[in-house]
């Protein structure tokens, strides 16, 4: 990238699971991770987000660390940059931030260093950091996808046009990936593996055939990850009960908690937004949209580069 070019990454959110698709289905949202950059003697992040006020402001950052390591692994050493960063997507709330700080970090290391990295390279080396690809590869490609990751490869399908809505309840509480994980069993018996996986695989046919209450009774009956996972969640049931009530056809853990994701048909979220926002005044409740581009890099307009610094 040339010394005085400004470059803006932008990298949605995504929900992933949607109930039994575990570790395989993801959603692009419109929640947006931002970097503004500019090369620089050396590395400094920035950022009005209080949220992200006690992460590194020098190459220790996430970020940072994403670039250099993917640079070197192609034999490039990364040069430092000035970087701005604004934030809609929670930390630690089940909206994908982690995966949208690494698809930004591989997008970074991409421009920087003319890795001339196709999407599928990007979604390889983003599900090598993340370890499963539906969170990385709703923020690189956008949509509804559906992947898997064996043997060191990632096959992987996106789809738009979706006619449905998302409608978030996000509570102030936090919930580390980690410790919802260490919930789940080790392991399945053939029986449950079956009924698990069926579950999943009708799930995607019921939302690409827009067979809404299936995909709802799909999502209630996820037998990987929800029902180990919900005693976390003292609000789960409330948020399902209340949205079923106000015109959703199904609720999931969006990603490992402790958000939890209602889904509408297309023209129907906001009166069930503005429902939940009214029965549970203490979280905070968005509606939602499909984001069906993905991780974009572009030039910043002049004069747009302001700064201010972590601290």
């Amino acid at each position: 990238m040339p010394l005085n070019n400004r470059m803006r990454i932008r990298v949605p959110a995504s929900t992933a699971n949607l109930g039994p698709g575990f570790d395989s289905i993801g959603l692009a949202v419109n929640l947006y991770l931002t970097l503004e950059v500019e090369q620089s003697n050396q590395w400094e992040f920035y950022s009005a987000n209080q949220e992200l006020a006690d992460l590194p402001n020098d190459e220790q950052h996430f970020i940072a660390q994403v670039a250099i390591g993917v640079a070197k692994k192609y034999g490039k050493e990364m040069s430092p940059y000035k970087v701005k960063v604004a934030s809609e997507i929670p930390l630690a709330r089940g909206l994908g931030s982690s995966a949208s700080a690494i698809v930004a970090g591989i997008e970074l290391a991409d421009i920087a260093c003319e890795l001339a990295l196709t999407r599928e390279d990007k979604l390889l080396l983003a599900t090598e950091l993340e370890g499963h690809p539906d969170n990385v590869g709703a923020s690189i490609y956008g949509g509804l996808v559906v992947g898997s990751y064996q043997q060191n490869e990632v096959d992987m399908l996106s789809f738009t046009n979706l006619p449905f809505e998302a409608v978030v309840v996000i509570p102030k509480e936090t919930l580390l990936t980690k410790d919802s994980r260490d919930v789940l069993p080790k392991e399945f018996s053939r029986s449950e593996a079956i009924a698990a996986s069926s579950t999943a695989n009708l799930l995607v046919a019921a939302l690409l055939s827009e067979n809404w209450q299936l995909a709802g009774k799909m999502m209630e009956r996820d037998r990987f990850h929800q029902p180990y996972r919900r005693p976390l969640i003292p609000f789960y049931q409330a948020v399902e009960n209340a949205a079923k009530k106000n015109g959703a056809f199904g609720t999931a853990l969006s990603g490992a908690g402790p958000t939890v994701i209602c889904f509408t048909e297309k023209a129907k979220g906001r009166k069930l937004a503005h429902s939940l926002q009214q029965l549970f005044s203490e979280m905070s409740v968005k509606l939602l949209s499909i984001d069906y581009f993905g991780s974009l890099v572009e030039d910043c307009e002049p004069n747009s580069f302001q700064t201010k610094k972590l601290v």
